[in-house]
């Protein structure tokens, strides 16, 4: 059995050693030889690079990152984030995390992620847009970049514009690969995008809670009722995961009662109007000021109200030892990367919290961000061939079915069972699939331990276990 008393100061950790713990804590749960263990831990490629953009007048020095983290599947797949804290350190991790949530969700691709050290909001769009084609020609240069090598997406502080900057460049500098287009995901519609992505990892995280809220012994045990419906929710981050998350768990009828950004928060206990405070922060690029409900300045406060889910969804190491005791919620949802620091989760867990962790809830995006791909490589868009001829067979079988009864079936009833499924409706379906098998995975490997191990201890040692398999079908551990 694995140590219960593992001798490290939890405080001190970084956050690559932090994911590097967790790996750890799973490892012993997985029977895998040690030396199999080291491989899959183990960064294979870390490419630092320098190089320099004109600011105007002047000339400045960007710092970027591209790792790729494991290549036991290829190509290698994470985001690419603009960001000030942006380092090696944190890439390393992020690629980390991408490698052990892809395999999780059997989504076939090795973890990689990218940064580059700027401040998008303080820099020009005609500088971001140099700025992110050369570091996509270094990245070509350096062949850390293709749909078969390793394929970038949007994160932090990027979206389908910077997206769709990096397509361009790249099948400009490789001319007359017809699989160009799936160099990169995340991408505008018009530009062989597919629908669904931009709203993929809220979604994910909302099917995934959905499923979770539907266990009612599992319910029991933190005080909580089955379902979504009537669930008091905290939302940290309106950017694009927290702000779809937000949205959309709404519509299951769970209340969003605080919306917490880095300016301040809003409460209201009657549940806030998200849309409407969205449109508001579009506008002010801020939450200070917004009439309804009550602004709170300190907006990290926000996190310690009383709630039955709390959905850190902005950037890592939110939740740490010194908020953590003071967390009121049930269910913390880790829709951002590593928000909960090995030393606030010890302590969350002693308190009963259920902690859904990020490798398993926020991977809706890699998961949408694999369909496209395969979009791109097929070069079709999903329902295109079987949407028509599912629409006319639906119609036959209720002209069979009025012919037979001498009954009517009522117009808008008609058109409810003949649509035909729209890449929407299948991209959906297949992410809400794919969230639900993963879970149960995971809620299957901890119940056979019974109280052994968390929720995030199960993930990486379900995760572990799938890559485990991938090399031993290349016969190159016994």
């Amino acid at each position: 059995m694995p140590d219960k008393n593992i001798p490290i100061d939890l405080k001190k950790l970084s956050f690559s050693d932090s994911v590097s713990y967790y790996f750890d804590k799973a490892a012993p749960f997985t029977g895998a030889p040690q030396g199999l263990l080291d491989q899959i831990k183990t960064c294979n490629s870390i490419y630092k690079m320098n190089f320099p953009v004109k600011y105007g007048n002047e000339v400045r020095v960007i710092e970027a990152y591209r790792v790729q983290h494991s290549h036991h599947r290829m190509p290698t797949k994470g985001g690419i984030r603009y960001s000030m804290q942006v380092d090696q350190d944190e890439v390393m991790a992020l690629a980390a995390l991408m490698t052990y949530k892809c395999a999780l969700v059997d989504v076939p691709f090795g973890g990689a992620k990218g940064g580059i050290k700027i401040s998008p909001r303080q820099t020009s769009p005609e500088i971001l847009e140099n700025i992110t084609r050369r570091y996509t020609t270094e990245l070509v240069k350096k062949n850390f970049i293709g749909p078969g090598i390793d394929v970038p997406a949007p994160d932090y502080g990027t979206g389908e514009r910077e997206m769709a900057w990096i397509l361009d460049t790249y099948v400009t500098l490789n001319p007359g690969e017809i699989n160009g287009y799936g160099c990169v995901t995340g991408k505008p519609i018009s530009q062989n995008g597919i629908h669904g992505r931009t709203e993929a990892t809220g979604r994910g995280v909302v099917y995934a809670l959905n499923e979770i809220c539907s266990f009612k012994d599992d319910m029991k045990d933190i005080g909580l009722e089955t379902g979504l419906e009537g669930k008091r929710v905290i939302v940290q981050g309106l950017g694009n995961v927290g702000y779809h998350t937000a949205r959309i768990i709404a519509k299951y009828g769970a209340k969003v009662i605080a919306i917490a950004e880095a300016d301040g928060a809003v409460y209201d206990e009657n549940g806030i109007d998200i849309d409407d405070l969205y449109k508001y922060r579009q506008e002010k690029k801020s939450v200070k000021g917004y009439g309804k409900g009550k602004v709170i300045a300190d907006s990290a406060s926000a996190l310690e109200l009383e709630c039955d889910i709390l959905i850190p969804a902005a950037l890592e190491r939110q939740i740490t030892e010194k908020n953590a005791p003071r967390i009121k919620a049930k269910i913390i949802a880790e829709a951002a990367n590593g928000p909960v620091t090995p030393a606030a989760e010890k302590i969350l867990l002693k308190k009963g919290v259920m902690i859904i962790p990020d490798i398993f809830i926020n991977a809706g995006g890699v998961t949408v961000s694999y369909f496209e791909w395969l979009k791109n490589l097929s070069h079709v868009r999903f329902g295109r061939m079987q949407k028509r001829w599912e629409e006319k067979h639906q119609t036959g079988f209720i002209k069979l079915v009025e012919e037979l009864t001498g009954k009517t079936v009522p117009k808008a009833r008609i058109e409810s069972l003949i649509h035909g499924a729209d890449e929407i409706d299948l991209v959906n379906s297949g992410l809400e699939d794919t969230m639900i098998e993963a879970y149960r995975d995971i809620r299957e490997f901890k119940k056979r331990r019974k109280s052994e191990i968390d929720l995030r201890t199960a993930a990486f040692a379900v995760s572990i276990n799938k890559i485990k398999n991938s090399y031993y079908a290349m016969g190159i551990f016994p």
